[in-house]
């Protein structure tokens, strides 16, 4: 089977040396196993979504020579599929409406407890959960190996179509990594547990879940990974060569002569090596390196 990866960001604002990271990474990877790169727009969340920033994810992908094959994916486009997997979930009751608040469930200690889907009486409206048969509580990655999650969490049954209308990203990307034939998800160490949930959808689906690789994730401070929702600040569109210089060596490769990039990124995919990304969850950058330019 031939490699097929993605990138898969948010329009909910520019891409930050964090996003870069996850695009790198998940570029090389594919280019260096002769594989494709596609990249999905996660538009699936409107009132986050910054206006605009969809178009200028794709032109500073551009600006970093990171060009994608084929057409890219809008999960916005994807509603239809979403709603019937969820209806033949529902059919074949292996998912369930949930009424149950925030403040409810932090009342079951944090993790709820399934009570709407074991109670006499069912609800026709709420959020939508799947019942969890599957339960995957660990699963391999290539870059750190084994990984293991809380049996609680691994056991919720977690909500795949939320209260106000909105497809749930588990879901989401379960079914559009299916559809896109993906064979390995690359990406930030923030999504380990997300893996197992994912793991678990591919399972009920009857679906092949594909192989997991998880980057360390670039933060300001311990615990506080370089987001969109933390400001982090947009990455030189206009001067690339310094940034992918600096995302080679964050994940632990030798960096490349200066260049055009496309000449830059020829010479990262050559020399990639897996067994060089550092297996730590996350790696704290120098204050000036989260600093807006």
């Amino acid at each position: 089977m031939s490699y097929i990866g993605r990138f898969a960001p948010s329009p909910s604002g520019s891409l930050h040396f964090g996003s870069l990271i996850a695009a790198l990474g998940s570029y090389l990877r594919a280019h260096s196993l002769a594989g494709q790169w596609l990249v999905r727009m996660e538009d699936l969340d409107p009132p986050r979504e910054v206006k605009g920033a969809s178009d200028e994810i794709l032109r500073t992908l551009e600006a970093y020579g990171l060009n994608w094959h084929d057409s890219v994916l809008y999960q916005s486009k994807r509603s239809q599929a979403y709603q019937d997997c969820i209806e033949q979930l529902l059919a074949n009751n292996q998912a369930y409406y949930c009424q149950c608040t925030r403040k409810m469930i932090n009342a079951m200690g944090g993790v709820y407890d399934g009570r709407c889907g074991s109670g006499v009486k069912s609800h026709s409206s709420g959020a939508i959960r799947l019942r969890n048969s599957a339960k995957v509580d660990h699963f391999c990655d290539i870059n750190r190996g084994e990984i293991w999650v809380d049996q609680a969490f691994a056991a919720e049954d977690f909500i795949i179509k939320r209260s106000d209308g909105l497809f749930a990203y588990q879901l989401a990307v379960v079914l559009d990594d299916a559809f896109q034939g993906i064979t390995e998800v690359v990406r930030g160490s923030d999504l380990l547990e997300a893996s197992c949930r994912q793991i678990c959808l591919f399972n009920m689906l009857n679906v092949p879940a594909p192989t997991w690789l998880h980057l360390p994730l670039a933060c300001a401070k311990p615990g506080f990974k370089l987001s969109k929702q933390n400001y982090a600040p947009a990455i030189d569109i206009k001067a690339p060569q310094q940034s992918l210089n600096a995302a080679l060596a964050f994940l632990g490769q030798a960096t490349v002569d200066i260049d055009h990039v496309d000449v830059m990124l020829s010479q990262a995919i050559s020399q990639f090596s897996l067994t060089n990304i550092p297996k730590q969850a996350e790696i704290i950058l120098p204050q000036t390196a989260c600093e807006s330019p």
